[in-house]
């Protein structure tokens, strides 16, 4: 596939790392030069120094000849411009990054469909979800639901407690069928799990199951699940509102944010809150606003290591759920290592979310397993494809990826050897990047 990336900002490089170790032919284009110099000596790809809304840059750029045209520059007028662009010279599918939730309404996507805008795609709303799931259930260090919520992904942290500590994935197997682990990260490293694999004090396992087997999920890991209804908030940012916004009314919130004006948007914008203006890394404004009396702690400033370590520090105060923010990928395993609690990154959740355009197979949602290499896939199996000619165990699946489980018309399962996939289902697949290209054609 032919792919033209607008943007060379956080999105638009990481984007073009993953798809630069395949078999894409990439151009990455910004203002730039320098940006792209210095990606250009890291990364296999073309770079070309243009304006997204300039018809002679996005055509030298090759866009005419373009299969997708993504636009992730930090403006969100230049990449709708670039994509309706592009959409007069030829382009099958176009993709625009935007900062107004606005658009996201189905009356003005249609009108942007129809000028030439295929997808929209707002990073911030993207982790707002991310996070009020995340902060919903606890006892997960990521929560995923596929097709509505009839299967779900809980990624889980086991402590020395874990009835299921020392046992075989084997075993787990035989413990419950219904509950299949999928993935592992152990020491930074990601492990697509076997058979005679077993479970670690340390290890973030991640479980495919259906709703009604959650608890049980919880039970074997030892988890204690406890209600959230006191949360506070490091910082004021657009996620921070957007993570309000998906949480409702049924939670008491307090933002704590070092912009007097800010703050007073904030309050005006969202009255359900109460947002305090002042310095969240000052220990004694946190006791001062009864920080231990908090169920969560989320934050969310524009700082890594000011989300981690105040994650850190809440962790010490004895709250239990906290979630961090965490946009420099090199701190990614520092973090995780910190056992801070959730780790959110825009920009990983925003290219995961992106990718699946990529594909040549029908891709229903794609999402990347927060702190790991892997990634999850919910295919859609069509009429006469690979992976409907025989049972799982007999199709030669790659062995860096699992077939988790199956969604069939209202109906969700967990995948067994003996399952054998039927044309239009629902097929949630855990993979590492190796694998990512083989799964194509089992689907297509």
């Amino acid at each position: 596939m032919k792919i033209v990336i607008v943007g060379a900002g956080e999105v638009g490089t990481h984007l073009a790392k993953m798809l630069s170790r395949e078999d894409h032919d990439i151009v990455l284009m910004d203002d730039d030069t320098e940006k792209l110099n210095k990606l250009s000596s890291q990364v296999d790809l073309l770079t070309f120094t243009g304006y997204a809304n300039s018809f002679k840059d996005l055509k030298d750029a090759g866009v005419s000849k373009c299969d997708l045209l993504i636009a992730v520059t930090p403006y969100e007028e230049r990449n709708i411009m670039a994509c309706v662009m592009a959409k007069d010279m030829g382009v099958g599918r176009t993709v625009a990054r935007i900062n107004n939730a606005e658009y996201l309404e189905e009356k003005y996507k249609e009108k942007l469909r129809n000028l030439g805008v295929d997808e929209l795609i707002y990073p911030e709303t993207l982790a707002g979800k991310e996070i009020a799931s995340s902060v919903k259930q606890v006892g997960t260090r990521q929560l995923i639901e596929f097709s509505g919520g009839k299967l779900i992904l809980m990624g889980i942290k086991i402590r020395e407690n874990a009835p299921v500590l020392n046992k075989s994935f084997e075993e787990l197997s035989y413990i419950e069928s219904e509950i299949r682990a999928v993935a592992i990260n152990r020491e930074n490293q990601t492990i697509i799990p076997h058979g005679r694999d077993y479970v670690r004090a340390g290890d973030i396992i991640f479980f495919i199951t259906t709703r009604s087997y959650m608890n049980k999920v919880f039970e074997l890991t030892g988890k204690e699940i406890f209600p959230v209804r006191n949360i506070m908030i490091l910082g004021g940012s657009r996620i921070a509102q957007k993570t309000v916004e998906r949480l409702g009314d049924h939670y008491n919130i307090k933002i704590i944010e070092t912009d007097k004006l800010r703050s007073q948007q904030i309050a005006d914008r969202l009255e359900n809150v109460l947002v305090i203006n002042g310095d969240g890394r000052n220990l004694d404004l946190l006791k001062e606003e009864r920080i231990e009396r908090m169920d969560a702690f989320i934050a969310v400033t524009g700082n890594s290591e000011t989300n981690i370590l105040s994650c850190h520090m809440a962790k010490k105060l004895g709250i239990k759920r906290t979630v961090a923010e965490v946009e420099n990928i090199d701190f990614m395993g520092i973090a995780e290592s910190m056992d801070i609690g959730s780790l959110i990154n825009k920009k990983l959740i925003a290219a995961s979310y992106i990718y699946k355009y990529t594909l040549g197979a029908q891709v229903a949602q794609a999402k990347c397993l927060t702190a790991s290499e892997a990634e999850v896939f919910e295919f859609i199996a069509t009429e006469g494809s690979k992976v409907t000619e025989a049972p799982i165990k007999d199709i030669g699946f790659p062995e860096d990826a699992t077939l988790g489980g199956i969604v069939r018309g209202q109906m969700a399962f967990v995948a067994k050897g003996e399952t054998i996939v039927q044309p239009d289902d629902k097929v949630v697949v855990f993979v590492l990047p190796s694998a990512i290209r083989k799964l194509e054609k089992f689907f297509k």
